[in-house]
């Protein structure tokens, strides 16, 4: 008997200790001595001044290249699937869907990828580019978009990092307002290129990453393959021209959800800095780990995770949204997916491709139904409970159990392999977090950061299951929290300090691109010399030191009779029911309710109708009938009052769509962040509607 008790109590004593010590753990400690406008400030607990550098004698990113590929010259470093066989397949609805057969993946060692970095950047002078022009990398995240950027950084030539979705008239203004004088693309952006070549007011060289490209483009420009620009470099060697630390690196170009995009200048120091600090974030973080690489480069959260990768001796294989897994839209039926061939172990995500993981499971459970169902809700429940801390959660041998029978077929979605997730970009919901945890069974460490920021901001650590917040701050920042009492938020509000969010430390960049008016308003030094970005977020700090964001200045909208509504909280709300693709809430200051268009989800609503008898000859049409948009609206309404919305909170009217929001669309970023104004625009006959009816 004496056994079998003391197989209870030491684990429930053990659970209860490690409780403990989580709760009491102080993971961002408060700052009284800091300068600038006054408010409450907190710091990362192990270091006491902002981090700069990790390495006493490295303060630029190809120095750091440098080293790292010549520590690991025969490790595998970057990997690209090779293309077996492309093919077109028709769907009954007569749409045409392109399917690529992909191979496994090819690997360049980190010495070979240095000599192909080496040989770029001397091909790079031998084609007639200065150091002191400017380049654009103008492409979809793949190796030689990698080596492209190291190739510059090697000769200190500033990058324009801009996104491969960007509509024209954004794209012009980056190329032109940068003066870039040369190119660097892909087959398909050349030729989004040559569609505004007369437009292009300095551009003179183009490199094309594939070898085959239009012939027309060399009648505009110097058109030339970038592994021709590599051979030319192998025949032609120049010495490297390293840059300092406060030399421009990149001017990365923003995703433009509120307009024209921003270009913001980051210098070595600034991208130095977020990597130093990140590097201690993620336990055991090294060379047996494989990272997985599909979001946009152009994005600061994907370089500053490649640039850690590539410091620390990790590979990097690279794959796309649309070729991820088994199932994407673009892999032929019964081939691999990138994480099915690659099996990472580390993966960076934005919430928006987590909620889609999320759902997509659910959809496939859900449609089996059954017994099968029913185990994999009562396994969840019982994994849920002991995540959240109870005694009598699934432990030990039951968890063992759940992960054998239901959850590791989930698991091989991502690859088998994966011990941590990295998300950034946007709020993670609290009940995606604990599905990917769960599911997964990998922990997801949340960021908070912007491009202004190099990333850099908070970042939840390895050990800290709560959910909803985005951890302390990193070594590299301060993060202040200044009173905004327009919105009713305060440091000395209880039980907890609340205010605007801003940040401060050397991974700050230094302003807009042009734009000095914009970077005085929202870029501040102080009396010290540190730099201060003011974010327009809204945070609260717990007791343990980390940040939860609550609001959004500019997200927030007074009703009529004077309440105060957050559409990104609200859209956050909505978004965890199962018929929402995307969701935008709409409040008019005139009114005394807010309204939201919803972009439904195809395959649950049409899985709903079909169980109800409901007939319909498209989509579209589905949307449109009045049983659709109560059945909906009911569900809306269920998750607003799970997430205890206050009643003037819920949008009192819907308009179905039947059409996803994509960034090809315009209508989102490449972030999959919404474009409010576009949206407004282009939706503005169905608003109306909505307060006229």
């Amino acid at each position: 008997m004496i056994p079998y008790a003391a197989g209870v109590i030491v684990p429930l004593a053990l659970t209860l200790l490690v409780r403990n010590a989580k709760r009491d753990k102080k993971r961002g400690v408060t700052v009284d001595d800091v300068g600038g406008e006054p408010g409450h400030t907190v710091r990362n607990h192990r270091f006491k001044d902002p981090v700069s550098s990790h390495w006493e004698d490295i303060s630029t990113l190809p120095e750091l290249f440098d080293i790292s590929c010549k520590n690991h010259s025969d490790r595998f470093f970057l990997g690209t699937r090779r293309l077996i066989a492309r093919e077109v397949e028709t769907s009954e609805d007569g749409k045409v869907f392109e399917k690529l057969h992909l191979g496994e993946y090819e690997w360049k060692t980190f010495g070979e990828t240095l000599e192909a970095v080496c040989s770029f950047a001397s091909g790079l002078v031998g084609i007639g580019h200065k150091s002191e022009e400017r380049v654009a990398i103008f492409a979809d995240t793949r190796e030689e978009w990698f080596v492209a950027l190291q190739g510059c950084f090697r000769r200190n030539v500033t990058v324009v990092t801009i996104y491969s979705s960007l509509g024209e008239e954004a794209l012009c203004h980056s190329l032109n307002e940068t003066e870039v004088t040369t190119v660097i693309c892909g087959n398909k952006e050349l030729k989004k290129l040559m569609d505004i070549s007369q437009q292009l007011e300095t551009v003179k060289r183009v490199i094309c990453m594939d070898d085959e490209f239009p012939s027309e483009a060399s009648s505009t420009w110097t058109t030339t393959s970038l592994s021709d620009v590599q051979k030319l470099g192998r025949e032609s060697p120049v010495d490297p021209n390293f840059p300092l630390s406060a030399d421009v690196a990149v001017i990365m170009y923003t995703s433009g959800s509120t307009g024209l995009p921003k270009g913001v200048m980051m210098t070595h120091g600034n991208v130095l800095a977020t990597v130093s600090a990140v590097m201690t974030i993620v336990p055991d973080l090294g060379k047996r780990d494989t990272y997985m690489a599909y979001l946009p480069l152009a994005h600061i959260l994907e370089l500053a995770a490649e640039s850690v990768m590539a410091t620390i001796g990790s590979a990097i294989g690279y794959g796309s949204p649309l070729t991820l897994t088994d199932t994407s839209n673009k892999i032929k039926k019964g081939t691999k997916g990138d994480v099915t061939a690659l099996k990472p172990t580390i993966m960076t995500a934005v919430p928006a491709i987590l909620d889609r993981v999320r759902d997509g499971v659910r959809k496939k459970v859900d449609a089996k139904g059954g017994v099968a169902k029913k185990l994999f809700d009562f396994a969840y429940a019982r994994r849920l409970s002991a995540i959240n801390g109870s005694w009598f959660g699934a432990w030990g041998l039951e968890k063992l159990l759940w992960d054998l029978l239901v959850f590791g077929k989930i698991r091989a979605v991502l690859g088998g392999q994966l011990r941590y997730l990295l998300s950034g970009g946007a709020p993670l919901s609290g009940d995606t977090q604990r599905f990917i945890n769960i599911c997964v069974g990998a922990p997801i460490g949340q960021g908070y950061g912007l491009t202004e920021t190099c990333a850099g901001g908070t970042f939840s650590e390895f050990d800290d299951t709560s959910v909803g917040r985005v951890g302390a701050p990193l070594p590299c920042s301060f993060v202040k929290l200044i009173d905004w009492p327009e919105g009713g938020y305060l440091i000395s509000d209880k039980p907890m300090p609340r205010g605007e969010i801003v940040i401060g430390g050397s991974n700050i960049t230094l302003g807009y691109f042009k734009n000095e008016e914009k970077t005085k308003e929202v870029y501040k030094v102080d009396e010290k010399g540190m730099r201060w970005f003011y974010t327009g977020d809204i945070g609260q700090f717990h007791p343990d030191g980390c940040l939860e964001i609550i609001d959004r200045k500019k997200d927030i909208v007074k009703l009529q009779h004077g309440e105060y509504v957050s559409l990104g909280k609200v859209e956050a709300a909505l978004s965890i029911s199962p018929y929402v693709e995307n969701i935008m809430v709409h409040a008019d200051p005139f009114y005394s309710y807010c309204v939201a268009l919803v972009v439904a989800a195809q395959q649950t609503l049409e899985g709903w109708a079909s169980k109800q008898g409901i007939e319909f000859t498209n989509f579209e049409d589905l949307c449109a009938k009045d049983q659709t948009v109560k059945e909906v609206y009911a569900s809306l309404v269920k998750a607003a009052k799970q997430s205890r919305l206050e009643k003037f909170e819920i949008p009192a009217k819907i308009k179905l769509l039947a059409a996803p929001w994509t960034p090809e669309s315009g209508l989102v970023t490449a972030a999959l962040k919404l474009k409010r104004d576009v949206i407004r625009k282009e939706f503005s006959e169905d608003l109306t509607k909505l307060y006229a009816s």
